[in-house]
């Protein structure tokens, strides 16, 4: 399983952008990798990290803007197209397990 967190922050002032630094550093350190600008995904083994790391995102929600959480299947995440700009490589488009040590 996948979870995908899509997210839209102020960033007009200073306490705006401690904001989103904080929620963003919160993302990374939890295991998530930036898809795009404001899209971060973090693969998950069973359903219920996902409760958990979605609990997690709950308490630490930036006080304006928007967060969204959306949970797919591996099977689901590998059928992603990708439309426009450059293919890149890196990107994990399977639905293999990978394991780094």
């Amino acid at each position: 399983m996948r979870i995908i967190v899509f997210f839209d922050l102020p960033t007009e002032t200073l306490e705006d952008k401690r904001e989103y630094r904080k929620f963003r550093k919160m993302l990374i350190e939890n295991g998530f990798v930036m898809m795009q600008e404001s899209v971060y995904c973090r693969m998950l083994l069973t359903p219920g990290a996902g409760r958990s790391v979605i609990s997690t995102i709950r308490k630490n929600r930036p006080k304006k803007g928007v967060a969204q959480v959306l949970t797919v299947t591996e099977k689901q995440f590998a059928a992603m197209e990708f439309i426009s700009g450059e293919s890149k490589m890196d990107v994990i488009s399977d639905d293999k397990r990978l394991v780094v040590l």
